[in-house]
Formats: structure tokens, sequence, C-alpha cells
């Protein structure tokens, strides 16, 4: 049973990311018949830590010897997580903590510090977007899911960027005290007891920066014609080349194929179509090239993880057209 839970905090903690730790575990709901957490924030580098906001420090009297007695140790998002060397102490805190099946839950860049204790090793995980790519390289025994909110490898669970971490959290709620619990909890938060989709909707994918020496002007033609059927013939046409060619150069200067990089291509724009406009489905599958609002529907889950009405909710809010 979860009972006993301790946040560990490192210099230039993230004050919203330690407050999500803090706001699901931390407070007394006993009034509405919600369980309380014996909870503690615990400094592995002294009684006073700077935060990432100028003038805001954290204070506690508690350290290491803490996260011997907790249940889960939560491992908030820190300035200098990315780039650091850990304390030791900690490391074999974390270790000794998961050896004795207590759970460890990273938020955002904490990820980081789970990884430096081997806690990763052969086991998938969750990290902020922009973060993903640094995480694999420097932990290539670990399987870095970029497009999730958060993975839950039991003992270990891992979430993504910020909000992401009130995911995690409630997750661990309703799996070990009931969705009724968990629920309550989110209402409380004014946050959803369950979020659909992944981080796949608020990555940022621009087009690619890197020389396309050869296929430069068919990229321009097909970003300016989205709308168009069209087939690797006709663009190898276009580009003056025998279609196994062109397939074979569009490969090598962009990284995918034709296919799939209209594809992506699409689906952005009916990103921006459904971010900065009031189209209807029917209308933003036309100009995104999809044809129908079924056809855009089922790629857009495919590429986000998300329905076009749900993305529109997220980013515009409720009252936004469907």
């Amino acid at each position: 049973m979860l009972k006993n839970v301790a946040a560990v905090l490192l210099d230039g903690v993230h004050p919203f990311e330690l407050g999500v730790v803090c706001e699901v575990f931390g407070l007394d709901r006993s009034d509405e018949g919600l369980p309380v957490y014996d909870f503690a924030v615990v400094s592995a580098e002294g009684p006073m830590l700077g935060t990432h906001v100028p003038g805001l420090t954290v204070t506690t009297p508690y350290g290491l010897d803490r996260l011997e007695e907790a249940d889960l140790i939560a491992v908030p998002a820190s300035d200098s997580n990315v780039a650091r060397d850990y304390p030791p102490e900690l490391l074999d805190a974390l270790r000794r903590a998961v050896d004795r099946g207590t759970r460890v839950l990273s938020v955002c860049s904490g990820v980081f510090v789970l990884g430096a204790a081997g806690l990763l090793d052969g086991r998938r995980c969750a990290v902020h977007w922009r973060h993903a790519e640094l995480l694999a390289r420097r932990y290539p025994r670990t399987r870095v899911e970029p497009d999730v909110l958060y993975v839950d490898e039991d003992p270990v669970i891992t979430s993504a960027g910020t909000s992401a971490g009130i995911d995690a959290c409630l997750h661990l709620v309703r799996k070990e005290q009931g969705p009724e619990v968990a629920t309550k909890i989110a209402r409380r938060m004014v946050v959803p007891p369950h979020r659909d989709g992944g981080q796949a909707q608020y990555i940022e994918r621009p087009l690619p920066e890197g020389p396309c020496d050869t296929v430069g002007e068919v990229l321009a033609w097909m970003t300016e014609h989205l709308d168009e059927e069209v087939t690797v013939e006709q663009l190898a046409a276009r580009a003056l080349m025998a279609p196994r060619t062109f397939a074979r150069r569009f490969q090598q200067e962009t990284g995918t194929t034709p296919y799939r990089w209209i594809l992506r291509q699409r689906v952005l724009l009916a990103q921006e179509l459904l971010e900065g406009t009031d189209e209807t489905m029917d209308a933003i599958a036309g100009r995104a090239g999809f044809g129908t609002a079924a056809a855009l529907r089922y790629q857009f889950v495919k590429s986000l993880g998300t329905t076009p009405n749900a993305y529109r909710r997220a980013f515009r809010g409720p009252e936004a057209a469907a």
C-alpha cells in the first residue's frame, strides 16, 4: 500500500515539477475521505536549495536518510539534471530503494538521475521530447519512448515534461488505490484523471534543415500542393529522374520516403488548421490532402495518438468548433 512518499531534490529544482508531486501526495484531503500520505521533501544537497526561479529557494530539514522509509521516491526536474554529476549517496539510496521494492518516479529531466543510478537499464522510459535523443545516447541500455506521457516499468515510473508528471502520479494512485481515489484527486486539482494521446501532439517538427540539393525544388512543390494526390513517378518526372533514382535520392536527402514525408506535412498542416481556424473537419481534411474527415482522423490518431477533435480542444479550449 502506498503510504509514505518522499520527493528528493537537487539544486536548481523546478518548482512546478516539485509542486506536481506535492499537490498529488502532499496535501491533506481527508475531509473528502481521501488517503493522507506521510509526505516529505528531501534534499540531496544540503538544507537549502536554489530553484530555477531567481530568488526562490527551498529549505527542508530532511536528508537522504528519509528515503529509507519511503514507499515512493519522486525525483522532480532540475535545471542541472541533464548535464551534471549526481551525489553518489543519492544514487546509492535510489538503488537500495528499488532493491527493497520501493517505487521511484521521475518528472521530466529527473529521469537522468534514475539513468545515472542504473535504474533505466533494460527498461522503457519517458522523458520530455526535447531530451529524448540525449537520454537515449547517454543510457543506451534503455528504450526511450519519446511520444508517451509516462511509462510504468514497475518499480520505475518515468514521465515526460511538466504536466505529464500529473498523469504519472495519478496513474500510480489509480493503480494502488483505485480509480475513485484518483478521480477525486484529479477533480480537486481541476485536471483530467486520464489524458488521451501522448507527447507527439506537442512536439515541434519543422521541415528538415539539411541540404536537399537534388530534391529541394520538388519538396517546395509538394509543400504547396499537399491537397493533391501525387505518385513517385510524377515527382520523379518533375525532378527529371527515373523513379528509382528519385526515390533513392529522396531517402538520402530527407531521411524518409516521399509517401512518409508528404503524410507528415499533411498532418502538420492539419495541426495548424485545427489550432488556428474554425474550419470543419471535412474542410481541413480537403485542404490537408486527406480527402475525408474519416481519413484525417485515422492518420491523425496513427501519427499523434489523439483525435483531431481532442487536439483542437487541447489547444483551443472546449468551446472550439468541432
